[in-house]
């Protein structure tokens, strides 16, 4: 199969194995799922809707040491949606990066997440992981602090699929005043991870405390919209992933003149 790869054409910033996907090596992510506390309805395209009511969310930090875009950190939030047919995911209406032009137009061209570069930040200090968002340094959008000394039970890893969906909106504004070019697309995606185990043989997947905190709200970035309500499981990963490209779920062109 074509292989994906961006401009220029001749020497492209990114490139990938469509039947292959994109991998992502030695990942470590926090991740708080909670049920938020005010309405998503506005935030989400024509076609998903929210899973339960009130809606779920999730808001996690990762690091990507190694991938096929190079390494960087992301900060995401999602919103737990159903599809037209029946299959359920998150609309990812919010995600960052650390500075990777690769990771950030791949992203884009492709996927249509709406990446932006922003300053983001996952450190540990004792028993504590802390992820951090800022966009520009210094104005702090969001604060996750977790404490994971649990393993995961079997029912809490129920909530969680190796498999999972994603869905974004990818658009192409128009070139001129009658709308010549504009495309909106329903992007349907999905990563496929698999949990690190450690020397034990145990699968390096834990919980415990965690909190989230919209420490700054901004109007240029409304990550403060999926209003935290009530935690629902706060996780601790490390794992292997693999990204790959479903289908467009919808398209509404304008031919313009």
């Amino acid at each position: 199969m074509p292989e994906v790869k961006g401009i220029p054409l001749d020497a492209p910033l990114y490139r990938g194995s469509r039947d292959r996907g994109s991998a992502f090596l030695g990942c470590q992510a926090i991740n708080l799922v909670f049920s938020v506390g005010s309405e998503v309805s506005s935030l989400l395209p024509k076609g998903l809707v929210p899973v339960a009511n009130p809606a779920i969310a999730v808001v996690g930090v990762a690091s990507y040491p190694s991938s096929t875009v190079g390494p960087y950190l992301e900060c995401y939030s999602g919103i737990q949606v159903r599809d037209p047919g029946g299959e359920t995911g998150f609309y990812i209406p919010y995600i960052y990066v650390t500075t990777n032009d690769a990771a950030l137009a791949s992203g884009r061209e492709v996927l249509g997440a709406p990446k932006k570069l922003a300053h983001i930040t996952l450190i540990r200090e004792g028993g504590l992981i802390q992820g951090t968002l800022e966009r520009p340094a210094g104005k702090r959008l969001l604060t996750l602090t977790a404490q994971p000394d649990q393993r995961m039970s079997s029912s809490s890893q129920q909530m969680f699929s190796a498999r999972t969906y994603f869905y974004s909106v990818r658009h192409l504004p128009p070139i001129n005043e009658r709308g010549k070019g504009a495309v909106t697309q329903l992007v349907k995606w999905c990563t496929a991870r698999t949990l690190r185990r450690d020397e034990l043989g145990d699968q390096v997947q834990f919980t415990g405390p965690i909190s989230l905190t919209y420490d700054s709200p901004s109007i240029v970035d409304p990550v403060h919209n999926i209003a935290l309500g009530e935690p629902m499981l706060g996780t601790y990963e490390e794992y292997d992933a693999k990204l790959e490209v479903i289908d467009i779920l919808s398209e509404t062109a304008t031919p313009g003149k």
